[in-house]
Formats: C-alpha cells, sequence, structure tokens
C-alpha cells in the first residue's frame, strides 16, 4: 500500500484525489481483514472528511484520523512543500453543513484588546434575504460598534443568539440558507393563534348527563370596615409609584466611559484655570476665506481648525503640558496626537488626529470631517481612537458658556471651549460689543505648575486672537 502512495505522489496527484485513493486501499485491506466493516461505510466517510476540507484551503495538515471496531488508525499527515500554513482566524470564514446549504453567521475578530461583546441588536429576522457582506446583527463593546456581516448571500433561517447576551469571536448567533428553501418569513409581531382542539362529543353529552351538585348558598357576614391609611407626618418624603419608573441597562459604551470619567477623578490632581478669548479675528479670516478655501480643499473652513492650530503651538511651548506620569518617571512625548470629543447617540467617543503638528488648516479639517463622520455613523475603529497626548472639548455646540472638563487617561491636560456670546469690551478706550469665548484647562496638579498652565491658556488666547503669529512664529 505504501508503494502504491509513492507512486501516487509522484505522479502529481491532488491531495484530495490522493486521500481518497488511501481509504478505498484502506476500505479494501479492512475488508479482507474484517468482514464486518463494509468498504462503503469507509468511501462514505471519506468522502465527508474530503467535503470538509475542500473549501479552497490549499494544505491540508493532520487530516483525520478513523476509528474502526478494534483499531485507531491515522490516516495521513499531507503538508505542503511549497507553501506554509498561514495564521487566519477561523470564525472569519463561513461553516457549511454537510449539504453545503446552510451557512453560519459567526462573530468576527473584534480587536486585540477586546475579547467580547454585547449582541445589542438584530438587523435581520428570520425570512429576511441578505446579500454577501450585508449586516445582519451589531455587537456593542467597551469602545465601538462592531457589525456581523453575513457570509453569504442567502435566506435567514434562523438566529441562534438572543439580543442581550455577551458574546466571543467564534459564536454562531444565525443560520443562513444559500437557496432559501423551507424558510418561511415571520415578522415578529405575527402570531399564529393556538386553535383549542376540539372536544369530543362523547364527552360532552356525558358531562351534560352527569348531575350537577347543588351548591347551598351561606349568607356571609358584613365584613368590619378596613382602617384607613396612616396619616403620613410632615418630615416623611412623597415617593413616587414605582409604576413610573423604569429600569434600563446601561450601554457597555456608558459603563465604559462611566470607569475611565470616575478613575481620572480619583488619579488626577485636577485643577482648571481660565481666560477669555475674542474671536473677531479669527472668525473674520474665516468669514473671507471660506469659499476660497471651500473651491481648493473641498471643505469648510471651521473654527475647531484654529485651535488645534493653537493648541500644536502651546504645547510646543509648554512640553510637560503633553507629557504624562507614569509610576515615578515622567513621559516626554516628542510628537503631538490631538484627540477630539465628539458626543454621539450611544455615547461620548475620543477620536485621534495623528501628528496634528505636520498638519495644515486643510488637513485638520478634513481629518475633523471625517472622523466625526464615523462617529455618528458608528463606523470608528479601535485603532483611530487609541492613543491622543492632548484633548479639545467643544461644549459650545451645545450652547455650554463655562464648565471644568475632566482629563481623558492617560493625557495630562484637557482644553475647554464654549460658546461664543456678544459681550462688551473695553477696546482702546471705548466699549463695543465684541463676540467672546471662555477657554478653560484642566490639568494635572501633580505634573503641571499653575505657572506652565496659564502660559499655555494664554498663548491659546493669543494665537487665536492674532492668527497671523503663526505664520510668523511669535
Amino acid at each position: 500500500m505504501l508503494g502504491v502512495i509513492r507512486r501516487r505522489v509522484a505522479s502529481g496527484g491532488s491531495p484530495a484525489s490522493l486521500i481518497f485513493s488511501v481509504f478505498q486501499i484502506l476500505g479494501h485491506s479492512l475488508q479482507t481483514m474484517r468482514p464486518a466493516m463494509s468498504v462503503s461505510r469507509v468511501s462514505s466517510i471519506a468522502g465527508k472528511e474530503t467535503l470538509l476540507h475542500s473549501r479552497g484551503l490549499g494544505h491540508i495538515r493532520n487530516f483525520s484520523h478513523l476509528i474502526f471496531p478494534g483499531n485507531l488508525i491515522g490516516i495521513l499527515d499531507v503538508i505542503s512543500s511549497t507553501q506554509k500554513a498561514t495564521n487566519m482566524y477561523l470564525w472569519s470564514h463561513p461553516f457549511s453543513s454537510e449539504g453545503g446549504d446552510l451557512v453560519d453567521a459567526v462573530v468576527p475578530f473584534m480587536g486585540e484588546s477586546i475579547t467580547d461583546g454585547t449582541l445589542a441588536k438584530f438587523l435581520k429576522g428570520p425570512g429576511d434575504r441578505v446579500e454577501l457582506d450585508e449586516p445582519i446583527a451589531q455587537i456593542e463593546t467597551d469602545k465601538v460598534t462592531i457589525d456581523v456581516a453575513s457570509p453569504e448571500a442567502g435566506v435567514i433561517k434562523e438566529l441562534v443568539a438572543k439580543e442581550g447576551e455577551t458574546v466571543e469571536p467564534g459564536t454562531k448567533i444565525a443560520v443562513i440558507s444559500k437557496s432559501g428553501e423551507g424558510v418561511a418569513h415571520v415578522a415578529p409581531s405575527e402570531k399564529i393563534p393556538e386553535k383549542a382542539a376540539p372536544k369530543p362529543p362523547s364527552a360532552e353529552k356525558a358531562k351534560e348527563d352527569k348531575p350537577q351538585p347543588k351548591v347551598e348558598t351561606v349568607s356571609e357576614k358584613p365584613k368590619a370596615p378596613s382602617p384607613p391609611p396612616p396619616k403620613r407626618t410632615a418630615t416623611e418624603p412623597q415617593l413616587p409609584p414605582k409604576e413610573r419608573e423604569r429600569r434600563v441597562p446601561m450601554t457597555r459604551l456608558r459603563k465604559r466611559v462611566a470607569t475611565r470619567l470616575k478613575d481620572s477623578q480619583n488619579t488626577f490632581a485636577m485643577l482648571t484655570t481660565f481666560n477669555e478669548v475674542d474671536m473677531t479675528n479669527l472668525m473674520k479670516l474665516r468669514s473671507e476665506y471660506k469659499d476660497a478655501f471651500l473651491e481648493k480643499h473641498g471643505v469648510k473652513l471651521g473654527l475647531m481648525s484654529g485651535f488645534v492650530k493653537a493648541a500644536v503651538s502651546g504645547l510646543q511651548n509648554q512640553p510637560i503640558i503633553n507629557a504624562v506620569i507614569d509610576g515615578d518617571d515622567i513621559i516626554y512625548r516628542d510628537y503631538i496626537d490631538i484627540s477630539i470629543a465628539v458626543g454621539t447617540s450611544k455615547g461620548l467617543v475620543v477620536p485621534v488626529i495623528r501628528n496634528a503638528d505636520k498638519m495644515n488648516f486643510a488637513d485638520i479639517e478634513k481629518e475633523i470631517n471625517t472622523l466625526a463622520k464615523k462617529a455618528n455613523d458608528g463606523s470608528i475603529s479601535i485603532d483611530e481612537m487609541a492613543g491622543g497626548s492632548f484633548t479639545i472639548s467643544n461644549g459650545g455646540v451645545y450652547g455650554s458658556l463655562l464648565s471644568t472638563p475632566i482629563i481623558n487617561p492617560p493625557q495630562s491636560a484637557i482644553l475647554g471651549m464654549h460658546s461664543i456670546v456678544q459681550r462688551p469690551m473695553v477696546v482702546g478706550g471705548n466699549v463695543v460689543p465684541r463676540p467672546m469665548m471662555y477657554i478653560a484647562l484642566t490639568y494635572d496638579h501633580r505634573l503641571i505648575d499653575g505657572r506652565e498652565a496659564v502660559f499655555f491658556l494664554r498663548r491659546i488666547k493669543d494665537v487665536v486672537e492674532e492668527p497671523r503669529r503663526l505664520l510668523l512664529d511669535i
């Protein structure tokens, strides 16, 4: 038998045909040795094993072991000499049944630091038609929401998992039929009424003929009136009824944000300093060049890019603001990655603008627009939110006049922007209306002294009030 195998390997036969031949040879041999063992059983098992491993893997390792009565026979170990095994995640591929019509939809790989997630909701139900790579469910993690895509085009046969369950990568959540045969669409609101089983006429007749026991009426004694409810004292609080309250579980993103903010409050010695900025010149610059800027760069000129450039200048002048405490050491970062806080319907996310010190106004505006769109539609990735050396939070878009922002760990400071309000200001000895904004800097007082914090905030004020300083580097 080994000689036959060597000759077929030397002739360049495919692994599948070679394996099938080996099963045939073993089946013939075992039939001679043990008549009770049929060749058809060996061939059928071989066919199943070959079908299972014929989905484009390219090579086979440790093909299989078959258990015969009284014998454990190792069949084959075929290793490709020209192609090395590649690492692949089992959950990134569909799983077919023996017939090949049913495919399992599984939870995909969600990132190096994410081990599980919560099945937030199904986007499709049993009987719905889905296309290849169409999202059928959403997995909510501590950081992002991930879509589970359909591995094949077909019809959803059944949903295996339930909404609200904790799932891991590789967990099966649905079964998809590629042909759609035998799958009926059932809407969630449609319920089939259960008809009561008809009673046999003989039973009804017997019930009628059976004499009914007489029921003696007993006169009930009048009940004593219930005592009046106890009167509440003036100091006892009037609590609302429980029926007017709703208990809703927190999302994983909200729990993560709550934990990080509380850790920040418990770790840092936070202190906030304030200043006010005259927005006249920056708003004038934007008004004069917004059309030409849009025509050339394809993006609108906003105020955020001016504050990002001002923050970069301030961080370059005060490197300690860009540093962080790590144990007994101070880590000085020689790069500037600006995090922009974005509020979404699902919670607060903080995408990062990488190497902001090397970007111009147009690059910053394009990056902000791209990250904001991804954050709002839930397609932002974990890598786009990781890191960051300084954060800018703009509460002014919601109308906030003044606030004390909380540091985003592992950073050491955060800049808070607020709404622009016309206020009377003294300019050249005259009182004139000016568009003014309060700005706030919350910093870790363990690392940053008040002197550096005030100098940094003053640099923000100078650059925003006179953007030409950026051109002259003064």
